[in-house]
This record gives structure tokens, sequence and C-alpha cells, in this order.
């Protein structure tokens, strides 16, 4: 016989769902790896309309997407994003190249990380302030 304690007690250790959207696999990967590291459930896409494909069947708690790819851009997957009740306010971290061309004026994510400098020193600080706390001291028994 399963407790009703122990019931509610799985729902709240549930993973927190992440979706990694860039059409590099280096990057996709290292950052699919940190995320999985602190106890993310992680979806990934190579591209925006893939993105938009999962966020049909998946719900994330937090996306992190590159500004430049094919098929559609990281602007117009956060503009699918916000269009939507449902994922209108999941946080957002944008991954860019600094060489890009990419400005800081894209204000609907929530924080902007370089793909030229250190991806996962940059990761844990846009998680601390887009997640909070409760991740961290997850991440600290890591």
């Amino acid at each position: 016989m399963v407790r009703p304690e122990a019931c509610v007690q799985s729902h709240f250790s549930m993973p927190t769902v992440a979706l990694v959207v860039d059409d590099s696999m280096l990057i996709r990967y290292t950052v699919c790896r940190f995320l999985e590291e602190r106890g993310f459930a992680v979806e990934s896409a190579t591209n925006g309309q893939e993105a938009v494909e999962v966020l049909n069947r998946v719900k994330p708690d937090l996306i992190v997407t590159d500004m430049q790819m094919p098929k559609m851009s990281g602007s117009q997957l956060i503009t699918a994003v916000k269009a939507r009740p449902e994922t209108a306010a999941v946080p957002i971290i944008i991954v860019a190249g600094r060489s890009s061309g990419f400005t800081e004026s894209e204000t609907r994510a929530n924080f902007v990380i370089y793909k030229d400098i250190d991806i996962e020193a940059q990761l844990a600080k846009a998680l601390a302030a887009v997640l909070g706390n409760a991740n961290q001291s997850q991440s600290a028994g890591k």
C-alpha cells in the first residue's frame, strides 16, 4: 500500500525540465551535460522550429537558446514562446557568440551568456539569477 505522503514527496522531487536549443552540437552537448549534472531532465533541439515541436509535448521550466539558427532564429522562438500562455512565463537564457553581432537589445530573455567565455561558469550565474537558490542548493551536493 502506498502512503499518501509518499506520493506527495515524489511529486516534489520530479526533475526540473530544461529545453536547450542550439544548432552547434558542441554547445548543445555542453549545456545539456551541465544541466543534467544539476538534476535537470533535458530536451534539446537544433533550431527554433524543432523547439516549437518539443513545446507541443513538453512544458519546460527553463529554455536555453542560441539566437542565430537555421529555419527559425532564437528571436522567432522567443516570440513563439511568449505568445503561448502556458510558456509565456518560462525563463529564457540566451547563448550568443560575441562575434555574431548579437546585442543585448533582446529584452524578453532573462539572462544572456556568451559562447566565447567559460560557458559553465556563466550558466551557473544564469541559473542562480533566473531560478533562484533552489537549484543552487541541489548542485551544491554534486
